[in-house]
C-alpha cells in the first residue's frame, strides 16, 4: 500500500519537479497549490510536505492549523528561507525544516525517518526470491545475509518501474521512455547495460537471474 502525502507547494516548476520524484518513489502525493482545503485533504494522510510561501496564509500558519487538527500528522517544512529565526517558528510546531534547494534522496530520507517515527511505515514487504523489498521507498534488504543493497538512481527507477508493473512483462520502449524521459532507439544498449549492472546486485547469479526475467525479443518482467 502507498504511503499518502499531502504536498503544498505553489511554485509549478519545483512543485512538478517534485510531485514526479515522489510518485516515482511509489508514494501517492496529492499537491495543493495554497493551503486552501488542506485540513480536509490532510485527513487521510501520513505526511504533510509544506512550503512557507503560499498564496493566503502562509506556511507556518496552515502548519499550525494542522498541527492542531491532527497532532500525531508528522509535517516537513520545505522552504527557501534560510534564517535560524525561520527555521525556529517553523520547528515550533513541524517535526522537521528542510532548505531549497535540496537533493530529493535527502527528502525521501527525512521523510522516511519521519514516517518511522510516527509508524506510518508498513513492515510488510515483498518477497523475491532472497530478497525482502519494503515499500513505500522500495527498500531491499537480502534475507540470506541481512544486508540492505544499494542501487544507483536509474537502478532504482528500472527496477521501481518494473515492480509497479509486477508481473507484466515489459517493453524495452517503455521501460527506456518511462526512466530516460526520451523515446528508444532501436539498438541502443543503455537499458541492457542498468539491467546487467542492476541484474549484479540482485541476483545470486546474474547470468541466470531469477528476480529479472529477459523476456527474448520483447523486454523484461519481475515475477511476482
Amino acid at each position: 500500500m502507498k504511503t499518502n502525502v499531502l504536498y503544498i507547494e505553489d511554485d509549478q516548476d519545483i512543485g512538478a519537479w517534485t510531485h514526479q520524484y515522489l510518485e516515482e518513489r511509489n508514494y501517492a502525493v496529492t499537491w495543493l497549490r495554497s493551503g486552501d482545503g488542506a485540513v480536509e485533504a490532510a485527513r487521510t494522510c501520513q505526511l504533510v510536505i509544506l512550503d512557507v510561501m503560499l498564496p493566503g496564509l502562509d506556511g507556518f500558519t496552515i502548519g499550525k492549523r494542522l498541527k492542531k487538527e491532527y497532532p500525531e500528522l508528522p509535517i516537513l517544512m520545505l522552504s527557501a528561507r534560510t534564517s535560524i529565526d525561520d527555521k525556529l517558528q517553523g520547528l515550533d510546531f513541524a517535526d522537521d525544516y528542510v532548505t531549497k534547494p535540496f537533493h530529493p534522496d535527502e527528502l525521501i530520507a527525512r521523510m522516511e525517518i519521519l514516517l518511522r517515527r510516527s509508524g506510518s511505515v508498513s513492515e510488510e514487504s515483498l518477497q523475491l526470491g532472497h530478497l525482502s523489498v519494503f515499500p513505500p521507498d522500495n527498500r531491499i534488504v537480502n534475507r540470506d545475509t541481512g544486508e540492505e543493497i544499494t542501487l544507483t538512481g536509474k537502478q532504482y527507477h528500472i527496477f521501481a518501474y518494473l515492480l509497479r508493473h509486477l508481473g507484466q512483462i515489459m517493453t524495452k520502449e517503455q521501460m527506456y521512455e518511462a526512466v530516460w524521459g526520451d523515446p528508444y532507439i532501436d539498438g541502443d544498449k543503455t537499458l541492457m547495460v542498468h539491467i546487467r549492472h542492476l541484474r549484479e546486485k540482485l541476483e545470486i547469479d546474474p547470468a541466470a537471474p531469477r528476480i529479472i526475467e529477459t523476456i527474448r525479443g520483447v523486454g523484461y518482467r519481475v515475477k511476482a
